[in-house]
């Protein structure tokens, strides 16, 4: 069953004209779109929003770009970080890359195509590591209890198969079938056992 919690994805930038710009540019896509003007409001929705991916500015007064996406790297690690910038500046996009874990770098204008594709691409690959993680958890979980169930219950979790590796549903049937039978033979053998010999008797 498919999640229909729409993803969020959160712009930050200190210039409210380019992130109204890039909140139109998504209007089309269902995706939940936040907006911050600083890095410490982007914290502060961080805090109480499960944000997908995160597209930040470089260049802003106070804390930039690239010590915002590491601090958001520390305390939400899920958290797909992208960074846009002004300036083709190498430094920049190095310290991006290796303190906050960057997944793209963007120069401005950006390509609305390119960055719409990219933030679809990026939130495929969440889905589907949500989904495996789900899975995963849902199979330790009946492991789990079929253990507990055959520690209350020995054998009732063994599964016989035939030669061909199909499951072998009347096995234990057939098993008690069998055991049934043996033990009747076995009693039968014991009644004429104890049953006096005519012969013997007659002779005595």
């Amino acid at each position: 069953m498919e999640s229909t919690v729409q993803p969020v994805v959160l712009f930050v930038d200190d210039e409210p004209a380019v992130t109204a710009a890039l909140k139109r540019v998504l209007r089309r896509q269902p995706w939940r779109v936040l907006e911050a003007s600083s890095g410490e409001e982007a914290l502060a929705i961080l805090a109480n929003e499960d944000v997908a991916v995160i597209v930040s500015d470089e260049r802003m007064p106070g804390m930039s770009g690239s010590e915002l996406l590491a601090r958001v790297r520390r305390v939400c690690p899920g958290t797909a970080r992208m960074i846009l910038t002004g300036q083709a500046s190498l430094s920049a996009a190095i310290r991006s890359i290796n303190e906050g874990e960057i997944r793209r770098f963007f120069l401005k204008p950006c390509d609305e195509a390119t960055l719409v594709e990219s933030i679809r691409e990026v939130l495929k690959e969440r889905e589907a590591t949500e989904r495996s993680r789900a899975e995963e958890a849902h199979s330790l979980e009946e492991r789990r209890e079929l253990r507990t169930l055959e520690s209350h219950h020995p054998g009732i979790t063994r599964v016989v198969r035939t030669s061909d590796g199909v499951i072998d549903l009347d096995a234990d049937d057939a098993c008690g079938s069998i055991g049934s039978r043996s033990g009747g033979s076995a009693a039968a053998g014991a009644g004429e056992a104890d049953q006096p010999d005519d012969r013997d008797t007659a002779a005595a």
